[in-house]
């Protein structure tokens, strides 16, 4: 009579399923720290970059500001250099007009006919206004006509002319204009030109 012999398979099939899931668990693990650790690169890469964008930010920042203030320092020269121009024209001018002013005042003088005398002379600009008193009308029209035959002066305008007594005497108060001519400038600085110049001794 044979004998069955009968075998029981359930022990190899459970621990045949642990084992699969040790292995999914350990996959899994495994995955989870690659994964992890591509996190954590990733994470100090895009520092790394932040932090090196930071510092080119920083510097280019700081580069401007010192671009910046050299602007205004070269801002602040020109203005003082356009000052400094201004000053020397100012003085320059003033060292023209003060030679300019007295040979003005010294035509005045040789266009002043006798018995003619200035009692004021303002000056606006170009324009001159000129009170005074003569013997006669016939003195200040020689006046005009000695001022508009000027090179110096031009449009002499009698604006005021009174007769008056004085004592026994009638004289005319007087209030003209007369305008400077441009011409008198150009003169003066050609004499200025035309002067001879002192030869300097040469140095032994």
């Amino acid at each position: 009579m044979a004998t069955r012999t009968t075998l029981n398979l359930l022990p190899w099939r459970e621990i045949r399923r642990k084992e699969m899931d040790r292995q999914l668990l350990s996959v899994l693990a495994f995955v989870s720290i690659l994964m992890a650790a591509l996190v954590f690169y990733a994470h100090l890469h895009v520092s790394g970059l932040i932090e090196n964008q930071q510092m080119r930010n920083k510097y280019l920042t700081d580069e401007i500001t010192k671009v910046d203030k050299q602007i205004a320092e070269i801002k602040e020269l020109k203005q003082q250099r356009q000052a400094l121009i201004s000053r020397m024209n100012i003085i320059y001018q003033l060292q023209g007009a003060r030679t300019q002013i007295v040979r003005v005042f010294d035509e005045f003088v040789r266009k002043l006919p006798e018995g003619v005398y200035f009692s004021s002379v303002v000056q606006k600009d170009k324009n001159f206004t000129l009170k005074g008193v003569a013997q006669s009308n016939a003195r200040v029209s020689a006046l005009m006509r000695n001022l508009d035959e000027s090179n110096w002066f031009t449009q002499p305008i009698l604006k005021i002319i009174n007769v008056k007594k004085q004592n026994a005497d009638r004289i005319s108060e007087f209030d003209l204009t007369v305008v400077q001519t441009d011409k008198s400038a150009k003169e003066l600085g050609a004499e200025e030109d035309a002067k001879p110049q002192t030869p300097q001794k040469g140095k032994r």
